[in-house]
């Protein structure tokens, strides 16, 4: 229950608007507070200083009496997830059919909200509590003529907007109530689905009659025409899964170990990666791709030139340096293709990723595979690099990760693969007895170039309070602050993203940029580890939701997995840590 001590009715509201019409914008400043409307309680929670700043945050709560959503949706995590979510995009579709829009200086007029994209995510948009009460979070610009109140035109807004909107959002008289079941009964059923992969020894399911083939780079919904190729499995990697209801699923299994994905150029083999790569989430029903479940862990790993590095033990694979390098604790400023790929691993593993995604296109080659005949014109004394291909199976037996790869042209891989996918015309076909063949019939002559592996190839890497002095600020204190979805701007230095792949929205890095200031002001302590801090984020999320990471509420957040952010604390231009083995 919200307490009533300092709330207001509307008409107070109304009034205020009254008295600071006309006036300067920063009168707006007065009508902070919260009202209520009966049916629904307004908090304006922060009032934008000027019309051209960011759009004011108001917060809408509508009672469970009120909202009625059906008991059984709401009864557990994931149902609530999905309700907020389908929530969310109900707003998104009443805004449009009752906001007018920009009606003045700078942002005036304008109702907004996190809008979802094809996966259903946790979000602050709009979240359920536990018992049904709606918390929906959206943007308001405070309507103005060049920089004064335009209170008349607010008014309106919150007359004649906001109650259509909530009605049609928020209520569950007005909404589909089969459309809203299937949604939460699909993120269900992803859920359970996913949580059968590890004791059926799958890393990946993808199920029959699955879109993989997105309309474009830039537009993530499910490709559509007589050109799209529904997903067939091979009977050799054909699994049936079961769902909560009882009913069996049947698609496409992908076992633990090295499994390749090869085929001709424009075949959809980066296409079924993208898909397993995004498989850590539940989609929407429609997306295509609603059932495509993979390892929660799973890390997309890619060459990354010029990144920064700070003492990751890449020993397992590149040693002996020019110049006696200590690659044990490896440190640079500007990685190269491969000590990048490198560092991007064994940071992804310590962070607890058991399963590697790795295309062929994004990795550096030299990495990846050195073939007989360069082993013969480059001495092995000459060559710092264990390739991938040398330390796979090695990765699978000592630490149980497995590994997907996209391959094209690197045969060589044949050799140490336990499952072999071929994309031919976007079916896939089971080439595992044939790659075998080939690779008895045609022996590549290398020779294995892998030592053992370490016993303590993850050193703990504590994270040192200097990581979070910003130079350009006598404070000490850097401002932190999302730039889009590839960056994070830390004082004057952004921290580059855009290598992480499995972010898919701008509230992910605006979650993960409040997820870096609680732990710069709050967690980190020169003692902790990298992965100690994450986890400590992660328990409050748990334990709080995202909430945890604000000082204020927003509704611009939408939770990101602990490995991401262990990851953008790695690419910190000023990271400074401390190994202890």
């Amino acid at each position: 229950m919200i307490g009533q001590r300092n709330m207001a009715r509307p008409e107070k509201l109304f009034k205020i608007l009254e008295s600071i019409d006309g006036r300067g914008y920063g009168a707006y400043k007065e009508i902070a507070g919260r009202y209520d409307h009966g049916e629904y309680i307004l908090f304006i929670d922060r009032v934008q200083s000027d019309p051209f700043a960011s759009p004011s945050r108001v917060r809408i709560n509508v009672p469970a009496g009120v909202a009625g959503l059906p008991a059984d949706c709401i009864q557990d995590h994931a149902g609530r997830v999905a309700v907020g979510d389908f929530l969310a995009r109900q707003a998104v579709t009443a805004i449009r059919r009752h906001a007018r829009g920009i009606r003045g200086s700078g942002s005036s007029g304008l109702i907004q909200i996190d809008a979802p994209g094809q996966e259903i995510l946790e979000r602050t948009a709009v979240t359920v509590r536990p018992g049904g009460i709606v918390d929906a979070r959206i943007y308001m610009g405070l309507p103005a003529r060049n920089r004064l109140i335009a209170a008349g035109t607010l008014k309106k807004m919150l007359r004649h907007e906001i109650p259509p909107i909530i009605q049609d959002s928020f209520l569950s008289q007005n909404l589909d109530g089969e459309a809203l079941a299937a949604h939460v009964q699909w993120n269900r059923d992803q859920e359970a689905l996913r949580a059968q992969l590890h004791g059926r020894n799958l890393v990946a399911f993808l199920p029959v009659g699955a879109v993989l083939p997105r309309r474009s780079g830039v537009d993530d919904r499910p490709l559509t025409g007589n050109q799209v190729v529904a997903l067939e499995p091979p009977p050799e990697l054909r699994t049936t899964l079961t769902l909560p209801d009882g009913r069996s699923l049947a698609g496409l299994g992908i076992p633990a170990g090295i499994t390749l994905i090869i085929g001709g150029g424009f075949h959809g083999k980066s296409t079924l990666l993208h898909a397993i790569e995004k498989g850590i989430y539940n989609h929407l029903p429609g997306d295509g791709r609603e059932g495509v479940v993979t390892d929660a862990s799973a890390f997309k790993v890619r060459a990354e030139d010029g990144r920064k590095v700070e003492k990751v033990d890449i020993s397992p694979f590149i040693t002996n340096l020019p110049f006696g390098r200590n690659t044990r604790a490896f440190s640079t400023d500007l990685a190269s293709g491969s000590t990048s790929q490198a560092a991007n691993i064994m940071e992804a593993l310590s962070a607890g990723s058991r399963l590697l995604l790795i295309d062929e296109d994004t990795s550096a080659t030299n990495f990846l595979i050195r073939d007989r005949r360069m082993q013969l014109v480059v001495p092995p004394g000459s060559e710092p690099i264990t390739p991938f291909i040398d330390r796979a199976r090695d990765l699978h037996r000592k630490l149980g990760v497995s590994t997907i790869l996209v391959l094209g042209g690197c045969g060589d891989y044949l050799d140490v693969a336990d499952t072999v996918i071929h994309m031919d015309g976007y079916r896939p076909l089971d080439r595992t007895a044939r790659a075998r063949e080939v690779a008895a019939a045609h022996p590549t002559g290398r020779t294995q170039e892998a030592s053992p592996l370490p016993e303590n190839p993850f050193p703990d890497r504590k994270l040192l309070m200097a990581t979070f002095a910003d130079p350009s600020s006598l404070r000490g204190d850097a401002k932190i602050r999302p730039r889009g979805k590839d960056s994070i701007l830390y004082g004057k230095k952004p921290i580059d993203l855009s290598a992480l792949e499995q972010i898919v929205c701008d509230s992910q890095v605006t979650a993960l940029a409040e997820g870096l200031r609680l732990v710069r002001d709050d967690i980190a302590d020169g003692k902790r580890t990298v992965e100690e801090v994450v986890a400590l984020v992660a328990e409050r999320i748990e334990h709080e939701g995202l909430d945890a990471l604000t000082r204020r509420p927003t509704g611009g957040l939408a939770l990101f997995r602990p490995i991401e952010l262990a990851a953008v604390i790695n690419r910190i231009r000023s990271l400074q840590v401390v190994q202890e083995r």
